[in-house]
């Protein structure tokens, strides 16, 4: 017998298992997640550029460039990871979705008709 919990999984999993599977969806839904851990890179690569330009280039001799190139390599590790947490978590509940479904089939047929 499936428990409360696995049927109202299949029926939400049913419902949005679509909805869910584009890439556009994939990457809005991980976006929150993914701009907690790129947005403080981005505000640090800010600051620096804004309020001390001539620091890093003389430290590190390197043009000031390479804050544009910094910036967008940062977006991308955004964007990807927003991406990949999200289908990831679209796999694991496909995965589950079948498991509970082959579940359900195995007790239908070992149930005894009366």
């Amino acid at each position: 017998m499936l428990t409360d919990d696995e049927t109202r999984f299949i029926a939400f999993w049913d419902k949005n298992k679509e909805l869910q599977s584009s890439f556009i969806s994939k990457l809005l839904r991980g976006l929150p997640m993914a701009c907690m851990f790129g947005l403080p890179i981005l505000l640090l690569i800010a600051c620096v550029y804004l309020f001390l330009p001539e620091w890093y280039t003389k430290i590190s001799k390197t043009s000031p460039e390479t804050f544009v190139i910094v910036t967008i390599a940062v977006f991308i590790a955004i964007f990807f990871y927003a991406f990949t947490r999200m289908h990831f978590k679209w796999e694991m509940n496909e995965q589950l979705y079948k498991e509970i479904k082959y579940k359900e089939k195995k007790m239908q047929q070992t149930k005894p008709l009366p």
